[in-house]
């Protein structure tokens, strides 16, 4: 048995791969499901009555899918150039304390006019994720650091920032209008002006997943159709190569972080807008669902594509949506974790054979490839 690397791809296993990947996560998770005693096929298709068929289902799935969809073009956009921006979660929450800061300040004014709410909040996500990203993109870039640790642990920095924004006394962020509020501290809520809208009847489509999308077409013309992104796949190939040719590779690290960033802190913007309409610090709010790091599975499942990361973000966002609505009715808990768990790793295997041709060769030919055996020393 060996690994062959494949001089080229064929058009077609990019497609079958990806599915390959996910036909066998559901069959590793069915024997998950046998050995656990419960039926897979009865799972199955409550998992896909409650995230996707059933009354209203595609509408929740939508509403789970929107965040992740953000943190996975982000993650995408970034390990593109092999820059491995583990940082979307807290991005994501900069994103969400800048959208807040742009509605209050507006509606501080009296600014009545929603879509001039939406285009301010997602420019001050948008700077505001970008900038916390610039800090990894900076150190990687001019110190040689190593982005994943940084990224990382810049999470946790910005889950604290989000929780004392709202607990400090004096913040602007708190509301200090009631006596409970002033007890137990909480987001000041945005004016009604900043909701996003919804579309659709029989499917309720967020604003935010819309804007999702047209990111995600962004990202395509810019990666696909431009120069920035013809150097960047050259730097992710070969560094060396890119410097002898002149690109200015700090530059481009600081743009590419810069860009996944701020498609993070859109994330946050969305949920502001679209769902909560206050700044939650609190450790069961924005904090508690990690998107930042579905967002990595999402990316990775895609294979970096903008467009399969939209479907991929849908197909995620149903098992989250029928992880939360069957809780309880005999499933079984943790089911959604260890299901993406399952199908990022067969995922990552999946990518190891779109990059190598696994030969087998039998006992005599691979004996007559390895020439004739070395004669032994004499006595």
């Amino acid at each position: 048995m060996k690994l062959e690397r494949r001089l080229e791809q064929p058009w077609w296993l990019s497609i079958a791969v990806p599915v390959g990947s996910l036909v066998v996560a559901f069959a590793v998770m069915a024997v998950v499901l046998a050995i656990t005693g419960h039926d897979p096929v009865d799972t199955y298709r409550k998992i896909l009555d409650a995230g996707l068929t059933g009354n209203g289902a595609f509408s929740a799935t939508l509403t789970s899918a929107t965040p992740i969809l953000f943190t996975g073009l982000a993650a995408a956009a970034a390990f593109r150039m092999q820059l491995f921006n583990i940082g979307a979660e807290g991005q994501l929450y900069l994103g969400a304390v800048g959208a807040s800061w742009v509605a209050l300040q507006l509606g501080d004014r009296g600014v009545g006019s929603t879509p001039v709410y939406v285009i301010g909040m997602c420019i001050g996500a948008g700077v505001l994720g970008a900038a916390w990203a610039l800090i990894p993109g900076v150190l990687r870039a001019f110190a040689r650091t190593n982005e994943i640790i940084t990224s990382l642990m810049l999470n946790y920095v910005a889950g604290l920032l989000l929780t004392y924004l709202i607990f400090d006394s004096s913040s602007y962020w708190r509301d200090t209008s009631s006596l409970q509020a002033r007890s137990f501290p909480q987001g000041k809520p945005m004016p009604i002006e900043s909701d996003w809208s919804t579309f659709g009847t029989h499917v309720i489509v967020p604003l935010g997943f819309l804007v999702g999308i047209l990111t995600a077409f962004v990202l395509w013309l810019l990666y696909s159709r431009m120069r920035f992104g013809f150097e960047v796949g050259v730097i992710a190939d070969s560094p060396r190569a890119a410097r002898y040719a002149g690109m200015r590779t700090r530059r481009k690290i600081l743009a590419v972080m810069a860009v996944s960033g701020a498609i993070a802190g859109l994330g946050g913007a969305s949920q502001i807008g679209d769902f909560t309409h206050t700044l939650d610090g609190s450790p069961t709010g924005l904090q508690a669902a990690a998107f930042g790091y579905t967002g990595i599975v999402v990316a990775a499942l895609a294979r970096y594509n903008p467009f399969a990361v939209c479907l991929v973000a849908v197909l995620i966002g149903g098992l989250q949506n029928a992880g939360f609505t069957l809780q309880g009715v005999d499933f079984p808990s943790g089911l959604v974790g260890v299901m993406q768990g399952i199908i990022l790793f067969c995922a990552l295997g999946g990518e190891l054979l779109l990059r190598y041709r696994l030969r087998l060769r039998r006992g005599s030919r691979a004996r007559a490839s390895a020439g004739p055996p070395a004669a032994e020393p004499a006595p």
